[in-house]
């Protein structure tokens, strides 16, 4: 009997949390803190965010290069294989809920290196994308409202890509295996253990 009891005053707190979620979404949505991996000609439309034209501090957003304390993953111009192992290490050192913005031709389709050997032509296929932007390269006004649109996709609760890695992360694992081979995380990982 008691066990019951116990039940329902967990369902009973757990329906008293869910009260709260529009107001975590909210904070969720004015304090992004930037994880940016500038892999090529993006990084350089990185900095006018911070000037005073856009200021993205306004909005709460600020630059971090810690991964564990990041909510939003920058993927900026070309990705490498070699650099796409970091980038995926990187992607699952953060907390969730985390989400990721990719911005360029390259990481959407390989752009003007779209006949390379050793350029990742789609990367939604390795990590979930919450936000693409084309262009080659975007400007930082189409940047910024890139980050507009991450913030109104996390109070509308459509920002789920993490959740996405979770529940699909067989089919990721599974192309990410085919491109670097099996066992890739655990050679890696003798690499990244001091920095862990």
């Amino acid at each position: 009997m008691s066990e019951r009891k116990n039940d329902e005053f967990i369902n009973y707190e757990l329906q008293e949390f869910k009260l709260f979620e529009p107001l975590f979404k909210w904070a969720r949505k004015k304090s992004l803190w930037i994880v940016a991996f500038c892999t090529g000609c993006g990084g350089i439309e990185m900095p006018p965010l911070a000037t005073a034209r856009y200021d993205f501090e306004r909005f709460g957003i600020m630059p971090n290069p810690a991964p564990r304390m990041g909510d939003l993953f920058l993927i900026t111009g070309y990705v490498t294989p070699k650099t796409l192992k970091r980038i995926i290490i990187t992607y699952e050192m953060m907390q969730d809920p985390k989400y990721v913005m990719i911005h360029g031709s390259c990481p959407i389709n390989g752009g003007v290196y779209w006949d390379s050997y050793n350029v990742v032509k789609q990367f939604d296929k390795y990590l979930p994308v919450d936000v693409a932007i084309a262009g080659c390269m975007p400007r930082a006004e189409a940047v910024m409202d890139g980050i507009m649109e991450i913030m109104r996709k996390i109070e509308d609760g459509t920002a789920d890509g993490w959740k996405r890695y979770r529940e699909n992360y067989e089919y990721y694992r599974k192309n990410q295996d085919e491109l670097f081979g099996e066992g890739w995380r655990e050679k890696d990982a003798r690499r990244w253990l001091a920095w862990i």
